[in-house]
C-alpha cells in the first residue's frame, strides 16, 4: 500500500496486508458472565436454602428451574459474544472468515475477481462474490455504515 492513500476507518494496514476485524458489540465477556452467574447461583441458592429450612419446601425447586432458565440465556449470550468477521487482503487474495457461535466459515477469493454488492440481499449486508463463492459481511456494522465499508474494501482491492 502506498503511504499516499487515505487512512481506512475500519482497516488496519500493515506490511503484510490489510485487515478488517468486525466484532459484535458486547459489554460483558463470556468469563464475566460466568462469574456473575456463579454469584447469582450462590445468592439464590442461599436464600432458597434458608426458606427451605424454614419449611417452604417448594422454593428450592422453583429456584433451580429459574437458575436453569437464566443459565440457558447466559449460555446463548456467551456463545455469541465472540462472533466476528475477519476480512484480510494479502498477496492478491481476499480472505473472509466468519465466526458464529464458535463455528468458523472461511471463503477465499482472488482479489482481481471480487465483485462487491451492497444493500440488496440479506438484511442489506455487503455481498462479496467471485470464483463461484459468495459471502455476506457487515452484520456488525450499522446499515448506514455498510456502504462505507464496501467502498473501503473496493479501494483496497484496487490498490492492492
Amino acid at each position: 500500500m502506498s503511504p499516499s492513500h487515505p487512512p481506512f476507518r475500519w482497516a488496519t494496514v500493515s506490511a503484510e496486508g490489510t485487515l478488517w476485524l468486525l466484532r459484535r458489540n458486547c459489554s460483558v465477556s463470556p468469563k464475566q458472565v460466568g462469574w456473575f452467574f456463579a454469584g447469582l447461583c450462590g445468592v439464590s441458592l442461599g436464600v432458597a436454602g434458608f426458606f427451605w429450612s424454614q419449611g417452604a419446601t417448594l422454593v428450592l425447586p422453583f429456584t433451580a428451574v429459574e437458575l436453569m432458565a437464566v443459565g440457558t440465556a447466559f449460555l446463548v449470550y456467551a456463545r455469541h459474544a465472540t462472533d466476528r468477521e475477519r476480512i484480510s487482503l494479502r498477496d492478491g487474495r481476499l480472505v473472509v472468515e466468519l465466526e458464529t457461535a464458535g463455528e468458523m466459515r472461511r471463503c477465499e477469493f482472488l482479489s482481481q475477481g471480487v465483485r462487491i454488492d451492497t444493500g440488496h440481499g440479506r438484511e442489506g449486508l455487503i455481498e462479496l462474490r467471485g470464483g463461484g463463492h459468495a459471502v455476506h459481511v457487515g452484520r456488525y456494522l450499522r446499515p448506514d455504515l455498510r456502504p462505507e465499508l464496501a467502498r473501503e474494501i473496493a479501494l483496497a482491492l484496487r490498490e492492492g
